[in-house]
């Protein structure tokens, strides 16, 4: 099960970042970049490996998303600047699109090893003081300290100079606010995906795993 997660934690890591160049808006009050979509699910499932895990299996699992990014981050650079074939009519386009791509990798970089770091020393030190109990505390508390954090640097660092910094902020905050509702409402799957991990782990054969024993 710690594989699945992840496989879907970096999936959805890199498919943030291509997402982010697009800015949408929420009627008249909210411009948010496509990547929140994404990237809040991301926070569920450090806080179920962490929780299921421990918190080495959290910090490795951050730390290959950081790997993830910089290699994302080298092969948009190398892809941008290969010569472009003669019918190819779009370069001019590629480059703009993912130019600022190239920053948003980095924006992506800097507020995801802090935020992410963050959230887990968080969602540890509440664990360590409740135990088992009282799973939606440390992900809620955990997942909105981390992601004020991570909002805050990621749009600053990703848009400043685009436009007035009354938009900037205005995108942390409504972005801030749309990352709190996820957070809360995604606490029944951080539920169901520590069921599921603890289940495994009581019977490895479940997800066509075998028992130590039985690979002897």
């Amino acid at each position: 099960m710690l594989l699945y997660l992840n496989g879907a934690f970096v999936g959805l890591l890199i498919l943030s970042n291509i997402l982010a160049v697009k800015l949408f808006s929420i009627g008249e009050w909210a411009v948010l970049p496509a990547a929140v979509i994404v990237y809040v699910f991301t926070f569920p499932i450090t806080d179920t490996i962490a929780e299921v895990y421990g918190k080495k299996a959290a910090r490795q699992t951050v730390t290959a998303g950081f790997i993830t990014q910089l290699c994302a981050l080298a092969f948009i650079f190398f892809a941008i600047h290969l010569p472009s074939a003669p019918f190819f009519a779009n370069q001019e386009s590629f480059e703009t699109i993912f130019s600022a791509g190239f920053r948003v990798t980095l924006a992506s970089l800097v507020s995801y090893f802090i935020s992410q770091n963050l959230d887990v020393t968080i969602f540890h030190k509440l664990k360590h003081k409740h135990g088992n109990s009282r799973l939606w505390l440390r992900n809620n508390a955990s997942t909105m300290a981390s992601q004020l954090v991570d909002t805050s640097l990621f749009i600053t660092i990703a848009f400043y100079g685009m436009m007035p910094t009354s938009v900037l902020l205005g995108m942390i905050l409504t972005q801030y606010i749309f990352k709190w509702m996820v957070a809360v409402a995604d606490t029944p799957v951080v539920y169901l995906l520590v069921k599921l991990c603890r289940r495994q782990q009581a019977d490895p054969q479940i997800y066509g795993y075998k028992k130590p024993e039985a690979l002897l």
